[in-house]
């Protein structure tokens, strides 16, 4: 299995969640062993000896890999949830997309100062959310933060937005945004 064969495996869904924009569907490729196997051990080769103490999953695409990387690399897991799906107390930032604004919290205790992050998402594409992630788990005064993504939508540059907000910006691979 490699990045290629994983890549054949996403669906493009047109015109989702609005006109215009080519989903990439990863619920196709997450549906084979192989291919969720290979993003999984992908993931924790990058980061096992990096001294991460907690994975933070973006919702919902971001909770699928982010719990498995971390009890391989021997972290905990944090969710960063949409607006009011936590049920103590909270930190949160809002932030524009591409389609209109969003809202995400995470638990106030969630994170301690030494704690050394990563923070886990589907896809990458103009940085927006990954940035209010980064955002917001800087609000909780963390040690590093790093960032990875399985998907970057090339062209719409997201990783050079996101330059200089964390110790790195990663993806498993790059799929153009019409391809």
């Amino acid at each position: 299995m490699n990045a290629e064969q994983v890549k054949a495996a996403i669906r493009n869904v047109p015109d989702f969640p609005i006109p215009g924009i080519q989903f990439k569907d990863i619920t196709t490729a997450l549906a084979r062993h192989d291919c969720l196997t290979w993003m999984k051990d992908e993931i924790v080769k990058r980061y096992k000896d990096l001294g991460i103490t907690q994975v933070v999953g973006i919702e919902s695409r971001g909770f699928i890999l982010a719990p498995a990387v971390a009890i391989e690399i021997g972290a905990g897991f944090v969710p960063i949830r949409k607006h009011n799906k936590l049920p103590a107390e909270t930190v949160s930032v809002t932030y524009a997309k591409e389609y209109g604004d969003d809202t995400i919290q995470m638990h106030k205790d969630a994170l301690l100062p030494d704690d050394v992050v990563l923070i886990h998402d589907d896809i990458l594409a103009t940085g927006g959310s990954m940035e209010a992630a980064i955002n917001l788990v800087k609000k909780l005064g963390v040690k590093k933060i790093y960032v990875n993504c399985i998907i970057e939508l090339e062209g719409l540059n997201g990783r050079k937005y996101l330059e200089g907000k964390a110790e790195n910006v990663d993806c498993l691979f790059g799929i153009e945004v019409d391809e």
